[in-house]
């Protein structure tokens, strides 16, 4: 009989061991491929501010099938028909932007159970169930699932231990642009009250026992890994061929001028 594989990803994060991303902007499979065996913990792939849609993460998903990097896949906001359909075409790691509420949480909890524990549309024939060939996918689906929701508002700190306890969420995922944007320091997210903020969520996420994450573009994750945030991303692939390509570009002018 084929079975539901284990949500390793969905261990990882409960095990509280440090997970290390790569966030991949770049909506194609190629580019997702080229890094999957880079040693990256989780890729992930965004829908919410690139091209992405559900082909191309389809396509990306099956790139990352059999790599060392699991697949998160950030939906563009908390709405149950493009969770659901993700949830079908065989994502078993959800990203949910901008959450600012425990009954914001419950409800993207909910989009990703089947009933009676929530609303998603039982559908059995689909790649995320195997084409029916996953005979426990009804039983396990809702067990095998990893929902991380993104703390991005002054609300939504507020409000971070109740989300927090929300049963069914795995992780909280600080937003640092736009949680620095909300507290009034838009593009300033060095600024010292947008990291005493970080701070504060990052001891109240482990105090509630939930995995918290964060990215930073520039590679400089080791002060929130010292604070004991376990899902960091710590760069992304537009980023690093940007640097790249101005550093190479500007060496040989610098040659021949």
């Amino acid at each position: 009989m084929h079975s539901l594989p284990p949500n390793t990803f969905k261990q990882a994060l409960a095990s509280g061991r440090p997970l290390i991303g790569l966030w991949c902007n770049f909506a194609h499979l190629a580019s997702v491929e080229c890094v999957a065996q880079s040693g990256f913990d989780w890729l992930l792939l965004d829908m919410e501010h690139t091209q992405s849609n559900l082909d191309t993460i389809s396509s990306q998903l099956l790139a990352l099938r059999g790599t060392p990097s699991a697949a998160v896949v950030r939906v563009p906001s908390n709405d149950m028909a493009f969770i659901k359909r993700l949830l079908d075409a065989g994502t078993s790691n959800l990203m949910v932007p901008n959450i600012r509420s425990a009954a914001e949480a419950a409800e993207a909890v909910s989009y990703t159970r089947f009933a009676p524990q929530g609303l998603r549309g039982v559908a059995g024939s689909t790649r995320g169930g195997g084409y029916t060939r996953y005979k426990d996918y009804m039983a396990r689906a809702n067990d095998e699932i990893a929902l991380v929701l993104q703390i991005e508002s002054r609300e939504a700190l507020d409000e971070l231990d109740a989300i927090c306890r929300v049963p069914g969420v795995d992780a909280v995922f600080i937003g640092p642009a736009d949680l620095a944007a909300s507290l009034g320091y838009r593009g300033q997210v060095a600024h010292p009250e947008v990291q005493a903020a970080i701070s504060k969520a990052i001891a109240i996420g482990k105090a509630a026992g939930k995995a918290v994450g964060i990215l930073t573009v520039d590679g400089k994750g080791e002060p929130y890994l010292a604070q004991g945030a376990t899902m960091v991303g710590v760069g992304t692939d537009m980023h690093l061929l940007i640097a790249a390509a101005d550093a190479l570009a500007a060496r040989f002018k610098a040659v021949v001028s």
